[in-house]
Parts: C-alpha cells; sequence; structure tokens
C-alpha cells in the first residue's frame, strides 16, 4: 500500500521535526520517518543530555566553593547516577513534547528506515519513499511530491582510533557512562571536547585534551581561545596545543595510553579512558541516494542556497549538508527550505547572523566574523573589549573572568562580530544578534540602556571601548 504526501522528512531531529511543523502550519500533508527517537542527536545525544550534565557539574563545583558565599556545606560529595537519572528524566519530558506536537501537526510520523528508491511506477522521478518499519512488519511505501533529508549526523574517528565504546568512547558512549574515571584523554579541542574537558574537571576527573590545531577552539576569536585556555588550565586541565595524535601508538593496557608529536618530540599521554573529539560525519549511507542524482561533496550532500539537492524536489538540511553542524541552523535550514517548497520565497540564511555558543565553564558565545577573519577579508578594523571583573553582577554572582570584545568596521562604523567568554554569556548573545541582523553600528548598541545591575552591561561598555569610550574601565 502507498500513501502520497506533500512533504516527507527523512529523520525526526531538530532540524527534521521543525520543518514538519512549518510544513504542517503551511497546510501540507506530511509525514516524518524516524529509524530512533523523535530530537534526534540533539535531544538525545547532544545538546540537551549534555547540558544537563553540564549543570549538575556546574552545581557540584560550586557547592564545594560555597563557604565564599557565605553558606557552609559540609561532605558534598557527587552522586552520578541521580546525575544521570536527572538528565535522562529532561530528555524524557522533551521528547514527550516533541512528540505532542506532532499529534498537534496531524504529522505522520513512521518508525523505521527510509530509503529514497529511483523512477518507478509510484513515481517517474525518484523520491519515492520506502519505509523499512521497526516493528518488522511490511514496508510503509510512502510517495511525497517533495522529500527534506535530515539525517544528521555522527561523532567521526581517525583512522586506526577504533571507538570500542568501553576505553576509547565518542560523545554517545560518555554521555551513557555508569560512572566517572579517575582520568581521561580528549582526542580534539573543539567546542564538543571543551565542553567534556570542563564538565569532568568540574565533577573532579583529571583531564587531559590534545588538540592538533595551535589552539582550542580554533574557529572562536583568537582572544576568546586564549582566555579559555587559561582558565581551564587554573581549574587544573592540562591542555597540549600542536599535537599530532598517533593512532597507532594506542594501547590499552593498564587503561589507555597513545602517543602524539609536538614540535618533531613524541610524548605519550596516558589515563582510564579516552575520548574522540574530533569532528562529525554526515548520515548519507543507506537513504537510497545512488539512486538519484544528489551530488556529494566530501561526504555531505551538496545543496544550493534554498536546500535544494541536485533532484530540485529533494532537499537536505542539517549536519547531512556540511553547514553550520548546530541545531538552531538545522532548523532555520528546515524553515527555509519548506517556505521555499511552497513558493513563499524565503530570504537565504547569512550564516554571519548565526550565533555559536559553547557551554563549558566558562561559557563562550559569538556571532559575526572574528577579528582576524575580518582582517582578512580586508577590513580596516577596531575594537572594543570590557572585562567582567568590572561588572558588579558578576561579582555578585562569584564570576568575575571573562570579557565582551566588539569588533567593527572603521571605516563604516558597521558591526561585523562579537565575541563573549564569562558567566551566562550563551544567554546573552542574542542581543549582539539582533544588532548584526539590524546592521547596528556599536554606538546604537552602547545607546541601548542597559539595566543595572546586569550581566548585560558588559555589551553596551565593550560598544563604547570600540571607540575608547568605556566609563569604567
Amino acid at each position: 500500500m502507498a500513501t502520497e504526501y506533500d512533504l516527507v522528512v527523512l529523520g525526526g531531529g531538530t532540524g527534521g521535526y521543525v520543518a514538519a511543523i512549518r510544513a504542517s502550519q503551511l497546510g501540507l500533508k506530511t509525514a516524518i520517518v524516524e529509524k530512533g527517537k523523535l530530537g534526534g542527536t540533539c535531544l538525545h545525544a547532544g545538546c540537551i543530555p549534555s547540558k544537563a550534565l553540564l549543570r549538575s557539574a556546574e552545581v557540584y563545583a560550586q557547592t564545594k566553593r560555597s563557604e565564599e558565599y557565605g553558606v557552609s556545606a559540609s561532605d558534598v560529595t557527587l552522586n552520578f547516577a541521580k546525575v544521570q537519572e536527572r538528565k535522562q528524566k529532561i530528555v524524557d519530558q522533551l521528547h514527550k513534547g516533541v512528540q505532542h506536537l506532532m499529534k498537534q501537526g496531524k504529522i505522520s510520523v513512521y518508525e523505521g528506515t527510509g530509503r529514497i528508491l529511483g523512477p518507478s511506477i509510484f513515481s517517474p522521478m525518484p523520491g519515492t519513499i520506502s519505509v523499512e518499519m521497526n516493528d518488522g512488519s511490511e514496508n510503509e511505501m510512502l510517495i511525497p511530491k517533495n522529500v527534506i533529508v535530515a539525517t544528521g549526523s555522527r561523532p567521526r574517528s581517525l583512522p586506526g582510533l577504533e571507538i570500542d565504546g568501553e576505553l576509547v568512547m565518542s560523545s554517545n558512549e560518555a554521555l551513557v557512562m555508569t560512572e566517572l574515571p579517575k582520568s581521561i584523554l580528549i582526542v580534539g579541542g573543539g567546542v564538543i571536547g571543551i565542553e567534556w574537558a570542563s564538565m569532568l574537571s568540574d565533577f573532579g576527573v583529571e583531564v587531559t585534551v590534545l588538540e592538533y590545531a595551535n589552539s582550542i577552539l580554533p574557529t572562536e576569536d583568537h582572544e576568546i581561545s586564549k582566555e579559555m585556555e587559561r582558565l581551564l588550565k587554573k581549574k587544573g586541565v592540562k591542555i597540549v596545543t600542536g599535537a599530532k595524535v598517533m593512532p597507532e601508538s594506542i594501547s590499552k593496557q593498564n587503561g589507555v595510553s597513545i602517543s602524539a608529536e609536538k614540535n618533531g618530540e613524541q610524548q605519550t599521554f596516558q589515563a582510564e579512558k579516552m575520548l574522540v573529539s574530533v569532528g562529525r560525519q554526515a548520515n548519507v549511507e543507506g537513504i537510497g541516494l545512488e539512486n538519484t542524482d544528489i551530488k556529494l561533496e566530501k561526504g555531505f550532500i551538496s545543496v544550493n542556497k534554498f536546500y535544494q539537492t541536485k533532484e530540485s524536489h529533494i532537499y537536505a538540511i542539517g549536519d547531512v549538508n556540511g553547514g553550520l553542524q548546530l541545531a538552531h541552523v538545522a532548523s532555520h535550514e528546515g524553515l527555509t527550505a519548506v517556505e521555499h517548497l511552497a513558493n513563499l520565497e524565503p530570504f537565504p540564511l547569512d550564516y554571519t547572523q548565526v550565533s555559536k555558543c559553547v557551554y563549558a565553564t566558562p561559557e563562550v558565545a559569538s556571532v559575526g566574523f572574528t577579528q582576524k577573519e575580518a582582517e582578512d577579508q580586508g577590513y580596516e578594523v577596531k575594537a572594543g573589549k570590557f572585562s567582567f571583573r568590572a561588572i558588579g553582577k558578576a561579582l555578585v554572582f562569584g564570576e568575575s573572568d571573562g570579557f565582551v570584545k566588539i569588533v567593527a568596521d572603521a571605516k563604516t562604523n558597521d558591526l561585523l562580530g562579537v565575541h563573549m567568554i564569562g558567566p551566562h554569556v550563551t544567554d546573552m548573545i542574542s542581543e549582539a544578534a539582533l544588532a548584526k541582523v539590524l546592521d547596528a553600528a556599536p554606538w546604537e548598541i552602547a545607546r541601548t540602556i542597559h539595566p543595572h545591575p546586569t550581566l548585560a552591561e558588559a555589551i553596551g561598555e565593550a560598544a563604547l571601548a570600540v571607540d575608547g569610550r568605556a566609563l569604567h574601565s
């Protein structure tokens, strides 16, 4: 039996289910095919569970220094089973919420593996979806006018450095650990690696980070990366940059050890466990792309600015298309794709307006160009920076490390980028993102009255600092 739809979405992660909701709002008969659980990686093996663990680590670390706040808390202990239980409760609650949204939008959900078929008796164009049902029942045939591929990504590893899930883990296995190791090697100092380094250090684990680039968080502004490295080292994290890990040297005797080359010399590092965090690869296998004219570039689906593939009725959004691998980007790409297939003429996304966040302690958030990126593009740059040490609310919180940095065009005064490291900056970055969308100048941000005492005052002061007018520095 075959069922016709206006849109079938392959993958029920953040991008996929948001696209389905928008399609439903537009009156399109819509279905989602998901082989796992609705919510995808972000909800079940990424954004949400990792942030739940980070919050527990933050509370634990802060409680241990409660005397600073005049609060005596003796015999502070960590119940990691409870930490995991809380994490799962949050995930389950949000999962139920997504399921409710599907019912509310009258979106059909097929629990199984979807595969795109070539031209057939059902359709002269590739795009009919055969769904191999999880429950073993007969395959369902879906005949859509349009398809959105939103199959996401999975952790990748280095050649020869295989994930065994026990001694050598990806973030997937790390999220379900039943007990904490005494020590861990983290291969990769990007966003995921640094979040885990911060979290595990706050939980009391001895952490060593091995990063191939010359700085951790290499895609962030250099001053942000330097400050994060300083603050992680301050709480005991060992960081080795410029380290070329040698997978063939791995040993799993008495824990795990591996060698890395730095400045022409080899060093060996040992710990109880290893976490490999070296990026993600697209889930493009087994979904029938070979039955279409869809092209891959470096393992990702090639798309245009509206996320159309070489098959104009098939779109690809989120991690699978090789863009910014962020849940909020996947969602907005999904909205753009749906509105394009519905002939609503959406604006293409401007990725310089996308906020990026790192949920370590301290947090990092940014939007737009780093200072180096702006200079490399030929801009004459001026920048202002303001420390949280001069912000009353940060002192009240007891979290005064970090700063806000604003990068602007010296000739036009246009805002080019905003970069933050410090307390709760992931909740503050949207002001900067709005300023970027509205093409605000630093003086306009400075004229915005930031209430006192708030952490956001640092944004106003940094805007003043661009022109040398900061009031409290």
